[in-house]
């Protein structure tokens, strides 16, 4: 060796002299008397063998509190090369090798075991495998070339992988060996990992690789010999304490500002929720119309098909006898189905307001992770962005009704995991990820996972346009990953969706007419549950109901987005998410575009997919919603853009025209009112003496989609009968077409059009014959009738067709069909 050495190892680890060296040898130790001098022997004399390769060299044992002759057994060396770092007490390899990297001066820095389970000889592999200007190698006894010359027990292999596969998962991906002790770094990079380092344990392998994962540091994972020494201390438990440490870490990590978006997101939709949020067995949404029945009744049937193991596809409690496809229907098992336990304890009233308040809040979190992880990594700017993207008009308008578009929380994941497969790093399993999250999806809804899908592509084409570099480089990874994606999504979904589409009581589409598009005029106008800016009867003009104003963005959002597309214009994001934006607005007017305080009327580009399958069943002013993530994404950039102008005017003059674009979009908290009472007569269980097995019970009229309290009282008596009619989507005629409702039967026709009207037919022998019929095909058991609107006529039409006056019961009026049978 050239040069000189200090005389003397050590105890304290301090560096003996400023001077570098080629490489330093980290060995960190515990108790390892017997196993550790053997080990310093192989490794001097291989260094020493050596030293035209790997140059000047210095060994650092950093003793992590051993209770035996460790540390007496390295500072009794003669060689001054090999030093002490000591600690005062057992803390775990964490802390010994965070101080014994602190502690070296090598150029390279090779961290090795005591028991020198990967003989030091395959230093060399590691060598030739980091290059001139590799960051990390590190030896593998997972990749091809690898041996294993002697294995642990069987048992503690197979859990030592499982363990070591669910650290890849969670922290390092990509890297198949995180766990194998033999390590060779670049000096500078590795002592700046360690030192950002604050585990003390096992973890700060995985630790560290993923330091050098997030700063694009390349990590080579080399094959090495590796033989199991007798006496290890790594035992199967370790890797579930790895993960527990990493679980620990990733919680420090969180920002207080991402902790104050999350809450501001869960104030946000508590307030939303406000009037039902805490009794919401007692109160309803009247803007749901009867969407709020019909979400409780799904959550319910669901938790009683999980309790009692049935099909979660079907179910005959409504539409009896023929029954309702559930997968055909909007029931979201995705999150119906976990709910079941809350649901079936609590009721679904509960966890129906649960799921949406909490996913809702979810969303907006799953958003901001996105924007801050793609967009920018302004924190404010990010949490005005995803409150957009979550709580704009549309979703709040959808608030009343529809969870299936409130709870988006995975439309960011997969977004973010698309993009990914675009980089092209780890491709197989970025398409193994996207196919599991696109099943759930399904299940929970996949009219929103279609519209995302064509919202992506708008923007893929966009960005694509901008910028063809990018997309030469990402389509070939892309096309493979959504090929990978297919692949383990359609398994998993393609039975529900064969049941969906050709299973009992499937349908093929459900037209919506040639009306479902937006106005232009909606665009622009602000919705009704805006707190400063609501106009109901302006709104209601522009929109096929309350739950389904799909635009709304007002005039100032839109003139602001414009100015940040121009002033912007140069960064190719921007572009892509105007773009997409303009197109999604367009698409939204429907295939027919009428020129507002006009007659005339021009083709729509949603005229292009009106009739392409699964699009003819969207309601194409939908499409809408893909804007608020696009100018929520505008906003975060020009926010993260105008927090750092250093001039004050352009500062808070961009902060005003944002303000006063957004404070016409605060909603207001959805409108809730006290429930009807569902009647004694079914509440106390009046109904079960009159009926007997497989019959149902008839309100009067039928439950459906214009008033379907009585899916209320099911879900109510805990589903113990049967109901004809109902809230659902179902075939109808001999072309399947989908509608909302039970296919009508003259008896139901009639009694709907006297609750609505007030005019009653004259009642005769063939009317009286129809009923028969149908009361025989409903298995019709007694007939119900509430207090309602023209319950008095609706009284004298149904006493008429059964023969006698009803009985008054429990709130209700009651008709026994058993009696004169």
């Amino acid at each position: 060796m050239s040069g000189t050495a200090p005389d003397a190892a050590t105890a304290d680890g301090s560096a003996p002299g400023e001077r570098t060296v080629g490489l330093s040898v980290v060995i960190p130790a515990y108790n390892e008397e017997s196993r550790l001098g053997p080990s310093l022997d192989a490794v001097t004399a291989y260094l020493r063998a050596h030293e035209d390769r790997f140059g000047e060299w210095e060994v650092v044992v950093a003793d992590d509190g051993s209770t035996d002759g460790t540390a007496g057994l390295v500072t009794a060396r003669r060689d001054p090369r090999v030093r002490l770092v000591a600690g005062d007490r057992n803390r775990g390899k964490g802390d010994a090798l965070r101080r014994g990297v602190a502690a070296s001066r090598g150029r390279r820095v090779l961290l090795t075991d005591a028991d020198l389970a990967a003989p030091i000889e395959e230093l060399a592999r590691l060598d030739e495998a980091i290059g001139a200007r590799g960051a990390a190698a590190i030896g593998s006894r997972s990749v091809p070339g690898a041996a294993i010359e002697r294995h642990q027990h069987r048992v503690r292999e197979l859990l030592g992988q499982a363990g070591n596969l669910l650290i890849r998962q969670v922290a390092v991906p990509g890297i198949r060996d995180t766990q194998c002790g033999f390590k060779l770094f670049d000096g500078e990079r590795a002592r700046a990992a360690f030192a950002a380092s604050r585990l003390n344990g096992w973890g700060i392998d995985v630790e560290v690789l993923r330091h050098f994962h997030r700063a694009g540091w390349p990590v080579a994972e080399v094959p090495v010999r590796w033989s199991h020494q007798p006496g290890s201390k790594v035992g199967p438990l370790a890797y579930g304490r790895v993960l527990a440490e990493l679980v620990r870490l990733r919680m420090r990590a969180v920002r207080p500002a991402d902790l104050l978006a999350v809450a501001l997101f869960a104030l946000l939709s508590a307030l939303l929720y406000s009037g039902r949020l805490f009794d919401p067995a007692h109160r309803y949404l009247t803007d749901s119309m009867q969407d709020q029945n019909q979400w409780e009744w799904f959550f319910a049937v669901t938790a009683d098909n999980v309790a009692h193991l049935r099909d979660p596809l079907f179910t005959d409690l409504q539409n009896f006898p023929g029954g309702v496809n559930l997968m055909a229907n909007t029931a979201m098992p995705g999150l119906s189905v976990p709910f079941a336990p809350l649901t079936l304890a609590f009721g679904p009233a509960l966890s129906l307001s649960v799921c949406m308040a909490v996913g809702l809040a979810a969303t907006a979190a799953a958003w901001y992770w996105l924007i801050v992880r793609r967009v920018t990594a302004h924190r404010g700017a990010a949490v005005v962005g995803a409150a957009l993207a979550a709580f704009a008009p549309p979703m709040v308008s959808h608030a009343n009704a529809h969870p299936n578009f409130v709870v988006l929380f995975m439309i960011p994941l997969i977004i973010d995991r698309a993009l990914r497969l675009c980089a092209g790093d780890r491709v197989r399993r970025d398409g193994i990820v996207l196919g599991l999250m696109a099943a759930y999806q399904v299940f929970l809804g996949e009219e929103p996972l279609l519209l995302a899908a064509l919202g992506m592509a708008l923007f893929a084409a966009a960005y694509g346009a901008v910028r063809p570099d990018v997309a030469r480089a990402a389509w070939r990874p892309l096309l493979t990953g959504l090929v990978i994606g297919g692949a383990v999504c359609l398994p998993l979904v393609a039975y529900p969706l064969y049941w969906q589409f050709a299973g009992a009581q499937s349908y093929g589409s459900v037209p919506h007419g040639d009306n479902a598009g937006n106005s232009p005029l909606a665009l622009l106008s602000f919705a009704e549950r805006s707190l400063l800016a609501g106009d109901a009867r302006r709104a209601d003009a522009l929109s096929l109901n309350p739950t389904e104003q799909n635009a709304f963005y007002g005039w100032p959002l839109f003139l602001v987005a414009f100015a940040i597309t121009v002033r912007m214009w140069k960064n190719a994001l921007v572009k892509a998410l105007a773009v997409t934006a303009v197109c999604a607005a367009a698409l939204s007017l429907g295939p027919k575009v009428r020129l507002p305080m006009t007659d005339t009327v021009y083709p729509g580009p949603w005229a292009l997919l009106a009739h392409a399958p699964l699009f003819e069943s969207v309601i194409e002013g939908r499409v809408a919603m893909v804007c608020a993530p696009a100018l929520g994404m505008l906003l975060a950039l020009a926010l993260a853009r105008l927090s750092d102008t250093p001039r004050i005017g352009a500062l808070y003059g961009g902060l005003l025209a944002v303000s006063l674009a957004l404070l016409p979009l605060v909603p207001a908290p959805l409108k809730a009112v006290d429930r009807a009472p569902v009647p004694a007569f079914v509440a106390d269980g009046g109904w079960k003496p009159y009926l007997r097995d497989g019959e149902a019970l008839v309100p009067v009229p039928l439950p459906d989609p214009g008033a379907a309290e009585a899916l209320h009282w099911q879900t109510a008596a805990g589903l113990g009968f049967k109901l004809p009619g109902g809230y659902f989507n179902g075939p109808w005629g001999p072309d399947r077409v989908g509608i909302y409702g039970a296919v009508p039967r003259q008896t139901s026709s009639m009694l709907r059009d006297v609750r609505y009207t007030g005019r009653a037919p004259q009642i005769g022998a063939a009317w009286r014959r129809q009923a028969r019929e149908d009361f025989a095909y409903w298995h019709a058991g007694v007939l119900v009738l509430a207090p309602q609107p023209n319950d008095d006529r609706l009284r004298r039409v149904v006493t008429e067709l059964v023969g006698r006056d009803g009985t008054w019961t429990g709130g209700v009026w009651v008709w026994d069909l058993h009696e004169g049978r």
